[in-house]
């Protein structure tokens, strides 16, 4: 895990969207990354936190990341609902393919959403 900025208490839905962010993610890369390393990063900032999620797998072959192999992203469920949460917080989540191999999924979550 890399932590960067202070570290503080997040409102109750921010706090629960970035936990079930970074869940559902590193669930994606057990079940279609392989054999991998995947590194969690949040970023505190002053009016938000960023989550991301980076593996070095085969990330969006087969499975719900892929049809057939292709490379375009096709979002299975777990990527339309994490980008749901954040969106429900008027934040915005991003999820592909690394261009060093590898998958991210990057959530920025504004912290004042309970204000």
């Amino acid at each position: 895990m890399v932590l960067a900025g202070e570290r503080r208490r997040l409102p109750a839905s921010v706090d629960l969207a970035a936990y079930r962010i970074v869940q559902e993610s590193l669930t994606n890369v057990l079940r279609h990354a392989g054999r991998t390393c995947a590194v969690v990063g949040v970023a505190y900032g002053d009016e938000e936190v960023t989550i991301t999620v980076d593996d070095d797998g085969r990330g969006h072959r087969g499975g719900s990341f892929g049809v057939n192999g292709d490379a375009a992203v096709q979002p299975g469920h777990g990527i339309l609902g994490m980008r749901e949460r954040a969106h429900a917080l008027g934040g915005e989540l991003e999820a592909g393919p690394r261009a060093s191999g590898g998958f991210r999924v990057s959530a920025r979550l504004p912290i004042a959403a309970d204000s």
